[in-house]
């Protein structure tokens, strides 16, 4: 068994209370036919979970739902930003309160978000992303069109995820944080089962840092996790090589007579 191994020269940060996620960015996850993983929306709660076991999300309507590309915003804003109005997330977005009304909505029906106490002020609604333990199902056992929907959420996941580490690298690094990006690459080689139990094993070690805002000691900021682990293509669905552009006429060799 051979593995590559990562940058482990920055310093670890402190992590905050976040329920931890696999989009999910995306949060944020979201899943792979070797295991499925949690999904980025409840990565930014700060209160633990109340439900402790895997949630698994097989009905197409939540996952159509949750696929919207308004929602997977919403859902980063609050997992990254904390609880919000319709109206803070409509200055935040773009969009107006009536259409962020409407999407808070429709994230509460399917337990996504729920309402939360805020500020006081008014009769403002406050929003917080509802934390959990969603899985998507196998990738064995999804239909064509789950498929099509769960490679849509799987774009706007990580698309979301590295457009908040490009924001991230231009921040001017003047603090401790600047080298809070520790990142590791590797291959190793696994059985499915040896595979299931690495993922479940990172998922209880995020567990072991998950706590309330209460306990999150003073100095920790939000830090966003993923987890991406997938079999290498086999040789003989590896994508022929490139070749050879047919010799000109006119491209000849020094030595031949002209």
């Amino acid at each position: 068994m051979a593995e590559e191994p990562g940058r482990t020269g920055a310093k670890r940060p402190a992590t905050g209370a976040k329920r931890p996620a696999t989009r999910t960015r995306g949060p944020h996850d979201p899943s792979a036919s070797v295991g499925p993983r949690e999904l980025s929306a409840t990565e930014g709660a700060h209160e633990p979970s109340a439900v402790e076991g895997p949630q698994e999300l097989s009905d197409l309507r939540v996952l159509k739902a949750l696929a919207q590309p308004r929602r997977q915003q919403m859902l980063q804003h609050l997992t990254v930003q904390g609880p919000a109005t319709s109206a803070t997330l409509a200055r935040a977005l773009g969009l107006n309160t009536g259409a962020t009304s409407y999407h808070l909505r429709e994230l509460a029906r399917y337990g996504f978000v729920e309402e939360t106490r805020g500020s006081g002020h008014g009769r403002e609604r406050w929003w917080r992303a509802v934390p959990g333990d969603r899985r998507f199902p196998p990738r064995s056992r999804q239909s064509p069109e789950t498929r099509l929907v769960m490679d849509e959420l799987n774009r706007l996941s990580y698309a979301a995820d590295l457009e908040l580490f490009a924001q991230l690298q231009q921040e001017p690094g003047s603090d401790e944080w600047a080298d809070a990006l520790p990142h590791s690459r590797g291959t190793i080689r696994l059985t499915l089962p040896e595979l299931h139990e690495f993922f479940e094993e990172y998922i209880a070690l995020l567990n072991r840092y998950k706590r309330s805002d209460v306990a999150t000691p003073d100095g920790a900021r939000t830090v966003l996790t993923r987890f991406l682990a997938f079999p290498a293509p086999t040789a003989s669905s590896a994508p022929p090589a490139p070749s050879a552009p047919p010799a000109s006429s006119d491209n000849r060799k020094e030595s031949e007579p002209s």
